[in-house]
């Protein structure tokens, strides 16, 4: 487990409500905290935290999908009598997600009432009649090819670039995989030039295959970051055991700067304020595919450990794991699959900020999704009731205090809003941002990885990830 430490941040500004909030509903847990009243900048009086106990996943059971250890060789030979479906880099990443159970109470990959409720209805109704929130298809794509190689098989096997078995999938369902309609519904566009559609789906196959997986062997990358990958059950674990009475996660893919500090540490005294003992962090980077232009995981991951040993966050109190999933960039449609897959692993507050899952247009001079429509949606979406959201306003560089504040409307002259592109642009240029902005270690990483790019792009071997 990563160490953190801390830093701490000053005048903190209040938790900003919404109406008709998730935020700070009641939760079945065995005792209740006070809260105090919406004037207070804090918790409505109508609503109350339960603290205590794990939020239940959703399903009430953490559905994780691997073969016993003792049926492992079986299965494996079971498998290269089956029907091959080769895995592309992110089915993996798919595969990897479902067997921990970050989907649950999904038992594999979509069959098409599933598919089809998750493009309707962001959600899946359970045979007792419950909803579980599910926003993006967790789905595989198969073409012509393999359509007719499978034939009247059940069961086929998901193997690697080398054959390897990776997993088999059961009691399969195939059916026609509408591409249209399943990028309208699940970015609101068809305009070209989105990065998971160009990478995942575009060239993909015409049909899905559903059915119940069992994954052979745990995941791994042996890319030196597996201790980070934590699963929803080892994290319920590590929060068991430092005595958590509430788990607030924070999803990110960009480095860590000190505004997302200024979140996570006003978040936790917030919830100090509410009436919980031991509140404890979820620092949540995402792992799978991301856009050519992100800091890739390796990197990240370097300037996450460099902001701990400057001494951003408290290491008691923070857990940091990587998760798995591929990012979208789809937005509030999005942003729901993020807050749904920490409920399994353990969280009962998500922090929300601006433009969550966000990104430009791919061909207009604007964003493509209203900033603040994420933690909107995340307030109303069908089956994350139980689920605080923690919503914050933007925060920005306080030339007044040298340092990252959340942003006052009052005073705009005194904040430079510092945005990824501004920031990649200084570290690609070798420039320094403003003190206050980002832990120095932490901003030398990110200048080291744009170094690397121009010697790659000046035909030098790029230096290896610092260790």
């Amino acid at each position: 487990m990563a160490a953190i430490s801390s830093l701490s941040l000053k005048t903190p500004t209040k938790i900003q409500s919404l109406t008709k909030t998730h935020y700070a509903i009641p939760l079945n847990l065995p005792f209740s905290c006070r809260s105090k009243s919406k004037r207070t900048g804090s918790i409505g009086s109508r609503t109350r935290i339960r603290c205590g106990l794990l939020i239940e996943p959703d399903g009430g059971k953490l559905v994780e999908l691997f073969v016993e250890e003792s049926q492992r060789e079986l299965k494996r030979e079971d498998a290269l009598k089956l029907p091959k479906i080769k895995l592309t880099k992110i089915d993996l990443e798919w595969v990897h997600v479902l067997s921990e159970g970050w989907a649950s109470p999904l038992k594999g990959f979509m069959r098409e009432d599933e598919f089809l409720q998750t493009l309707h209805f962001n959600s899946i109704r359970l045979e007792d009649g419950s909803v579980v929130n599910m926003s993006v298809p967790i789905v595989l794509a198969i073409d012509d090819s393999q359509k007719n190689l499978i034939g009247g098989s059940s069961s086929v096997a998901l193997v690697d670039d080398e054959n390897n078995p990776i997993a088999i999938l059961s009691d399969i369902e195939i059916y026609k995989h509408n591409k249209e309609e399943r990028i309208a519904r699940t970015w609101g566009t068809t305009a070209p030039g989105l990065p998971y559609v160009d990478e995942a789906i575009t060239h993909s196959g015409n049909w899905l295959i559903g059915g119940d997986l069992k994954v052979i062997d745990p995941v791994k990358y042996n890319d030196g970051l597996d201790r980070f990958r934590l699963s929803p059950a080892e994290l319920r674990d590590e929060f068991t055991r430092r005595n958590a009475d509430a788990v607030f996660a924070f999803q990110l893919r960009n480095p860590v700067h000190n505004g997302h500090a200024l979140l996570m540490t006003d978040t936790r005294r917030r919830l100090l304020e509410m009436g919980f003992k031991n509140p404890v962090l979820l620092l949540h980077p995402l792992g799978g595919y991301t856009k050519a232009d992100d800091v890739p995981l390796q990197w990240r991951m370097k300037q996450h450990e460099k902001v701990l040993e400057d001494g951003v966050l408290d290491p008691e109190t923070t857990v940091v794991s990587i998760f798995p999933s591929p990012m979208h960039y789809a937005g509030p449609t999005e942003v729901q699959w993020h807050a749904k897959a920490r409920i399994n692993a353990g969280a009962n507050f998500y922090i929300v900020g601006r433009d969550p899952a966000g990104m430009s247009h791919p061909l207009e001079k604007r964003d493509l999704y209203d900033a603040d429509h994420g933690k909107k949606v995340l307030s109303m979406a069908p089956g994350l009731e139980r689920l605080n959201i923690l919503p914050f306003r933007v925060a920005a560089y306080d030339k007044t205090k040298n340092g990252m504040a959340f942003f006052d409307p009052s005073r705009p002259q005194d904040f430079i809003f510092i945005s990824g592109t501004k920031m990649r642009t200084l570290a690609k240029n070798n420039e320094s941002p403003p003190d206050g902005f980002m832990c120095p270690g932490g901003w030398k990483v990110l200048v080291e990885y744009y170094d690397s790019l121009a010697a790659a792009e000046n035909g030098r071997v790029a230096e290896p990830v610092p260790s």
